[in-house]
């Protein structure tokens, strides 16, 4: 028997039993009892513990089996508190959830794309301070949770690398837990959306699954068996630099034809640009963005369209990729491109269907996200309550 086996069952078993709560309350403890397979005395154990911990309370009674009615429980939402934070690639955004995710408070700061690391952990904390002046008094938090742009170390919660703004080795995690004292996670911002989607998201049973964040960059998020994959180096998801044309464009990443050079919101303007006719680009009001050319399709403009359509087929190709080597249950797509669906998710199931080896496959559901703006930041939120709701320690 290893070394801390019984300290790590009682762990484990107090995740059982917490995320049973929490994804079907009000339950019963005898509910619970039967739904794990744990014996009652366990059960009543670990509820009497969580319910000392502030973390579950007992609500209403349920229905009589033939005996006493039987007092339900629930996660105690509104007894503490997270603060999440979306940063970068422009602005910082911070919100405050309770345990179910609802906003109590959100900002959103001024932009920070001409900031250099210092500035932008000054600009962090500034936020953060911020919203915690903003909030109730009383409200107790039990972390923060920072999503941020580009490669990250999520267990020392050090930005790597954030290559829209040139950024290296930023110590969120320790500067941030000085400033405030209380625990902090750092996760990469498409990661965090991953996590956002399956924790808030109402997909039911769904235990895998891929959200793609489209917008300056491109990258995925990859939830297996209800957690986040992040491979042997920790760069699983890197999508934006899947090889789609041998001798396409460059890359930022010094690769060329990688996925983000034909899909990312600059990518579609300069599609557009170069397909437009010097009369048309003329009678544009300011320079085209990826948002000028949805709005010229809601117009009717056929060149956009045809754009839109057309950056939806590339991202297919890149999905029917990650489907044949992944077979998730679904597909979720967000980020400032997806706001352009009604014109790009076409292609993308088109080329699913074109391209799928089984009907199985060609069946994959794939979907705009549920939470759109706020999957980002409600992922950072996710990930602060995933330690909370999964504290397993195997020593």
């Amino acid at each position: 028997m290893r070394q801390g086996t019984f300290q790590w069952m009682k762990s484990v078993n107090r995740m059982i039993v917490l995320n049973m709560i929490r994804k079907k309350s009000p339950i019963s403890r005898a509910q619970i009892a039967q739904e794990t397979q744990l014996t009652p005395p366990t059960v009543s154990s670990i509820v009497k513990e969580l319910i000392e911990s502030e973390l579950v309370k007992e609500t209403q009674l349920g229905e009589s089996q033939g005996g006493r009615k039987p007092t339900l429980l629930t996660i105690n939402h509104l007894r503490f508190y997270v603060i999440g934070v979306d940063a970068g690639p422009s602005h910082i955004k911070t919100m405050i959830s309770d345990l179910q995710g609802n906003i109590i408070n959100k900002r959103q700061s001024k932009s920070i794309i001409s900031m250099n690391e210092e500035e932008f952990l000054g600009a962090l904390k500034e936020e953060i301070r911020e919203i915690i002046h903003e909030a109730s008094i009383g409200i107790e938090f039990i972390g923060i949770g920072v999503a941020m742009h580009g490669a990250v170390d999520v267990e020392t919660g050090i930005g790597l690398f954030a290559p829209n703004l040139g950024w290296r080795n930023i110590p969120i995690k320790d500067s941030l837990e000085l400033e405030f004292g209380i625990s902090v996670k750092v996760e990469n911002d498409a990661r965090a959306m991953a996590m956002g989607e399956y924790w808030f998201g109402e997909y039911d049973d769904t235990e895998s699954l891929v959200t793609l964040n489209i917008g300056r960059g491109v990258g995925a998020g990859i939830i297996i068996n209800g957690q986040l994959f992040y491979g042997a180096q920790s760069v699983a998801g890197e999508i934006g630099h899947m090889t789609i044309d041998l001798n396409g464009e460059l890359c930022e990443c010094g690769n060329r034809g990688c996925l983000q050079t034909l899909t990312t919101g600059d990518a579609i303007a300069k599609r557009a640009k170069e397909a437009m006719s010097a009369k048309m680009l003329n009678e544009l009001k300011g320079d085209l963005s990826g948002a000028k050319v949805y709005e010229l399709a809601k117009e009717g403009n056929e060149v956009a369209i045809q754009v839109l359509w057309e950056t939806g087929k590339i991202i297919g190709i890149g999905i029917i990729n990650l489907v044949h080597l992944l077979n998730p249950d679904k597909i979720i797509i967000g980020g400032g491109v997806s706001k352009a669906s009604e014109f790009i998710m076409p292609g993308i199931k088109a080329t699913i269907q074109e391209r799928g080896l089984t009907q199985q496959v060609k069946d994959t559901e794939v979907i705009e996200s549920k939470l759109g703006s706020y999957s980002t930041i409600k992922g950072a939120v996710a990930v602060v309550l995933f330690h909370l709701f999964h504290p397993i320690e195997i020593t």
